[in-house]
């Protein structure tokens, strides 16, 4: 093979390379490509188009985003405090100002969402525009509820100086006897209830879009703020509070029918003495039967509870709870009968010996009150006159506690040389009279105060109703007026105390309760509850029969007393005990309701003190500390005792127990 040399290769190659440079010139020139250049002069260049188009995007973004979003913030805090004078209107039960102020409200609300409304085009932004459209959904469930408001309004307006919800007086209607101005309200009330459905349409839209909003795609904290845990309350709170409205609607649509707008209907009312504690309240001490047609309450029976006992020829033997803890009582009686925590339960054994009473009657309902209906009642009626004896919700200093308590311990319990005739059927005289001087008076004037606390006194289990309307109970349940023992899938308690025969000391006892959980590394649940009770009072000079002078009834009312207290600790079922300090009897573990019950007996002597302490480990394991979750049930009858709550050392909540309360880790 002939070698060919360097040079000669090079002159051969020199030809072609000329041709390739004059194609890659005329394609440059046809396709008119820009010459690269790295230099530094064409790299500053770069830096600058760069920089310019930082400055556009931060423009944009300050003109598009930031600015838009201070006035939507600018939108809310005006609605936000008109939102507050609507507030402050209705408490003053003046229909024509909180129309007023709510059209404010909705004039606010439109503007805030027009503004609202400029940020909706970055819902389509890949994953920011979700926390977009969760905004969207939010503005636009508040509108949902503002139109709820309005329809409210709408519906309650042409009737509401009949239900003491509009300043003024309507002549027509104030010259009405007490009973026919009843009647018009009952009958009035199936006119307002009409439009509940259509109100109920908006809440469920509105619940809708709030409920498309996941707070676990919002970080835990952002600047030192905690996001999530936010966001997750009010989604819950608003969930709850829906619900509770939709749950109310059986209940609200049958008002004037449990008020016998269609036919008439009984009601069996219970006394509950609070200050006698027992399971449901308080000891049952007297009764009435009430009718009420048309909205015309007539009062059918009213007497002691010992009257409603004497009338049963044979009592079954006590159970076990009454033989071992109460003080010689060797049968059931009608007035120990409240003996389970569960209302409805209590009320089935209360049925038991009834039917077997003399005195039975057929009724559609039972509600007990407890005497904190009556001072909450008596505060804003005022003093109220019974049967020649003055009812007061002022301070007495004989008791230290409110007069009507002073009254009615006086009146039912001092032993006296003669027979006073229906000693406690004065409760039922009491009631009526109460009705009466409320229906007495323009509606304006008191019916609006009196319906708020008639719903806080339910909701604080001062009130109690068993209704034997299927239905109707289960509204009732839904609400949570109906005394039950819930169900729950994560940690429970309720604290169950009963006072046999230790007097009325419960009107001075105070109870103090420290509740601990901790969480261990395999997720194990050990808890730890300290009840202290403390009983601040001198004991009462018991001697009732005789006092200094001799004479019968001048011994003085024996109100504070030794507390005999039958103690019962309601846990998730299938807890275990560690330990029960603190009992004089032996201690008990059993199942009931759906729990483990852990039960002792203790008692507290006035100017003393006294307390149990209860360990125990819950049935099932918690992975994470935030998945715990405790509901406390709040024991009826009882005024709000001081719990302390700590998960793993960490205080979650100081406060006292007014309502049932879940506690939920932030």
């Amino acid at each position: 093979m002939k070698e060919v040399p360097l040079d000669a290769q090079t002159e051969e190659k020199e030809p072609m390379l000329g041709l390739l440079k004059k194609k890659k010139k005329l394609r440059r020139k046809r396709l008119k490509l820009p010459k690269i250049s790295f230099s530094k002069k064409g790299l500053g260049g770069i830096l600058v188009i760069v920089l310019i188009l930082i400055i556009a995007l931060g423009a944009f973004g300050y003109f598009a985003v930031y600015i838009p979003a201070q006035k939507i913030e600018a939108k809310a805090r005006e609605v936000m405090a008109s939102g507050e004078e609507v507030k402050a209107a209705f408490k003053e039960n003046d229909i024509d100002l909180v129309e007023k102020k709510l059209e404010g409200t909705e004039a606010k609300y439109d503007a805030f969402q027009k503004e609202a409304s400029s940020v909706y085009w970055m819902t389509a932004i890949p994953f920011g525009g979700v926390y977009v459209q969760d905004f969207k959904n939010g503005v636009e469930a508040g509108n949902d509820l503002i139109q709820a408001a309005k329809k409210t309004i709408i519906a309650i307006k042409p009737h509401a100086d009949l239900v003491g919800f509009k300043k003024g007086e309507d002549v027509s209607f104030v010259n009405k006897s007490a009973e026919e101005r009843l009647q018009t309200a009952v009958l009035t009330l199936g006119e307002i209830v009409e439009d509940v459905d259509a109100i109920a349409k908006d809440v469920d839209a509105a619940r809708d879009k709030i409920g498309t909003i996941d707070p676990n795609r919002y970080p835990e904290t952002f600047q030192d703020r905690a996001i999530r845990a936010l966001i997750r309350d009010n989604k819950d709170q608003f969930e709850g509070l829906a619900s509770l409205f939709v749950d109310a609607k059986p209940f609200i649509k049958a008002i004037p029918d449990i008020l016998g707008s269609e036919t008439k209907k009984t009601y069996l009312f219970l006394f509950q003495n609070d200050k006698e504690l027992r399971a449901t309240g308080g000891f049952l001490t007297a009764y009435a039967i009430f009718e009420v047609d048309q909205g015309r309450f007539t009062v059918q029976t009213t007497d002691d509870i010992y009257t409603l006992d004497n009338s049963i020829g044979s009592h079954p033997k006590a159970p076990r709870e009454v033989a071992e803890y109460h003080k010689n009582v060797r049968k059931l009686y009608i007035r120990d009968s409240n003996l389970s925590p569960d209302f409805p339960t209590s009320v089935s054994q209360f049925e038991e010996l009834y039917r077997d009473s003399s005195r039975a009657t057929e009724y559609d309902g039972v509600i007990t009150i407890d005497t904190h209906v009556l001072v909450d009642a008596l505060e804003i009626l005022g003093d109220t006159n019974v049967r020649g004896l003055n009812f007061s919700a002022e301070t007495d200093k004989r008791c230290n506690c409110p007069g009507v308590i002073y009254t009615l311990l006086d009146e039912i319990d001092r032993p006296v040389a003669y027979i006073k005739a229906d000693r406690k059927g004065i409760l039922g005289d009491l009631l009526l009279t109460l009705m009466q001087k409320a229906l007495g008076f323009s509606p304006s004037q008191y019916w609006g105060r009196l319906s708020q606390v008639l719903i806080k006194d339910m909701q604080e289990k001062h009130i109690l109703v068993y209704m034997t309307d299927p239905e109707l109970q289960k509204a009732m349940s839904a609400l949570n007026f109906a005394g039950e023992i819930r169900e729950t899938d994560g940690d429970y308690l309720h604290i169950s105390d009963v006072n046999f025969a230790g007097a009325k000391s419960n009107l001075y006892v105070q109870h103090e309760v420290e509740s601990e959980t901790t969480i261990k590394n395999d997720g194990t649940v050990e808890r730890s509850l300290t009840i202290t009770y403390r009983n601040p009072e001198p004991h009462s000079n018991c001697n009732l029969e005789h006092g200094e002078t001799g004479v019968i009834g001048e011994g003085g009312l024996c109100i504070n007393a030794t507390l005999r207290n039958w103690v019962r600790v309601y846990v998730p079922e299938g807890s275990t005990l560690g330990e029960f300090k603190g009992s004089q009897k032996e201690v008990q573990t059993y199942e009931d309701l759906g729990k483990t019950v852990f039960e002792g007996f203790m008692t507290v002597q006035p100017e003393g003190k006294a307390a149990v302490t209860v360990t125990y480990t819950l049935p099932f394991k918690v992975q994470n500390e935030s998945d715990y979750t405790l509901l406390i049930q709040k024991q009826p009858g009882t005024v709000g005792h001081d719990y302390s709550v700590k998960v793993d050392g960490s205080l979650v909540s100081n406060s006292p127990l007014v309502t049932d309360q879940t506690i939920k880790l932030k």
